[in-house]
């Protein structure tokens, strides 16, 4: 009993140490790049360090292994994680001005319903930016298949979309309540649950180790209606 606890309790420091690891190699990453250029990077190369982490039959990282891990996402995919970020945030800088805007300036119940609807697309556009990420990191694929394959994911995944809306809203209230979660584990924490929830509820082939030939052939069928083709 005590030797499961142990061996429990080590397994769970390890994942934890891995996480901050990651955290701290966002930061240094997202510096080296000027932030304009390193941020996008460091967010894909989160979720790749994650993915591989998961696929991996020893879950026992090192420091050094992470590090190592995360920097070559991160150097492979320089351009094409900013080419696929930035206009992700161009859309939330006008999805924050629009809320701003109807909220901090007396427009009435129009303003009001205005807002409502705007809160709830950006939750909606919220739970698509965190798993086109992570279909991102688990697919070689164009912008446009990514797209559309979140598109289809979130309506035909409900769960997962449920459950990912739980981890949005938990980590805004966590950061509200416990503010030093944000410097001691900043999005490492949370993209580290999507991976999770994406990878477990989610079901997406080649996402986790556990193979699930239904699901597989499913969005395989769905990718081939909308002409696109999943990498295996």
């Amino acid at each position: 009993m005590l030797r499961q606890f142990a061996i429990g309790y080590e397994h769970f420091c390890r994942v934890v140490l891995m996480i901050a690891v990651t955290h701290v190699a966002f930061l240094v990453h997202t510096l080296m790049g000027v932030v304009v250029v390193g941020l996008f990077p460091s967010v894909s190369a989160t979720y790749t360090t994650y993915r591989t982490w998961l696929l991996d039959e020893d879950h026992s990282w090192s420091i050094r292994q992470t590090w190592t891990v995360f920097h070559r996402a991160w150097k492979d995919d320089l351009a094409g994680a900013n080419r696929f970020g930035w206009p992700q945030a161009v859309l939330w800088a006008l999805f924050i001005f629009d809320y701003w805007v109807v909220n901090f300036h007396d427009a009435g119940k129009l303003g009001y319903a205005s807002a409502g609807v705007l809160l709830l697309g950006m939750v909606l556009y919220g739970l698509f930016c965190s798993l086109s990420w992570a279909l991102r990191s688990n697919f070689s694929e164009s912008w446009r298949w990514i797209v559309r394959m979140t598109v289809q994911m979130v309506v035909a995944r409900p769960l997962c979309s449920l459950c990912l809306a739980f981890i949005f809203v938990l980590t805004a209230c966590s950061w509200v309540t416990w503010p030093g979660l944000i410097p001691a584990f900043g999005i490492a924490l949370p993209v580290f649950f999507v991976m999770l929830a994406v990878s477990m509820i989610g079901k997406v082939p080649g996402m986790s180790r556990a193979k699930d030939d239904d699901t597989h052939g499913a969005l395989q069928q769905a990718s081939t209606a909308a002409g696109m083709h999943p990498e295996q």
